[in-house]
């Protein structure tokens, strides 16, 4: 039996969609490390936000996060910082700019801070869910494959009807978001924002 769509029990829940990663200025602009699919996903996601609001339902914003800790240094997992060894002091900070959700999405009726890849891990997503009574969760952001996989593997496991929007998320590399959507297949239905957009209205 097809899961039917209850606007008001359903939220879209972006990952990552933060000025630190799309902003000229954020620390990714910064470092020269962007791809075009990662930008243009504010103005893709936005007018599904709009009709999921206009019929009773909620906007999640989940924004990656770097603890700050004496003189302002961050806490870095090692890998990452193998990774990306630009990433310093007062990168994904809260309350700094980088932190922030992009204008084209802000504001957000809910926002997480998440220090790990996904949404639900050592958050409070699952308190935030359960208060509103939502079932099911409408994902898009970055990347594909690291906080946006790891969400919807995470929400499966905690039986949340998951949708995962194919156009509404990215990776750096095309083949990449492309295998993971083919892995992710087996979790989760994929629609794009268009049908998601023309289900909603």
């Amino acid at each position: 039996m097809a899961h039917t769509i209850d606007p008001r029990r359903t939220a879209l829940l972006t990952i990552d969609l933060q000025n630190d990663f799309l902003h000229p200025d954020g620390a990714y602009g910064r470092a020269g490390q962007t791809a075009e699919a990662i930008t243009a996903l504010p103005a893709r996601i936005k007018p599904v936000a709009d009709a999921l609001r206009a019929k009773g339902g909620t906007y999640i914003s989940a924004q990656f996060t770097l603890v700050p800790g004496p003189n302002d240094e961050p806490l870095i997992a090692p890998h990452l910082k193998e990774l990306r060894p630009f990433l310093g002091k007062g990168d994904f900070a809260p309350g700094k700019f980088g932190h922030g959700l992009v204008d084209a999405l802000a504001p957000a009726d809910y926002t997480i801070e998440k220090v790990a890849y996904s949404a639900l891990y050592q958050t409070r997503l699952e308190y935030i869910l359960r208060a509103l009574d939502i079932d099911t969760l409408i994902i898009g952001g970055i990347v594909t494959n690291g906080g946006v996989a790891s969400t919807v593997r995470d929400a499966h496991l905690r039986n949340l009807h998951t949708i995962l929007l194919s156009d509404g998320c990215a990776a750096f590399k095309q083949e990449v978001h492309d295998a993971t959507l083919l892995s992710l297949a087996s979790v989760c239905p994929n629609m794009t924002c268009a049908e998601m957009l023309e289900s909603l209205t």
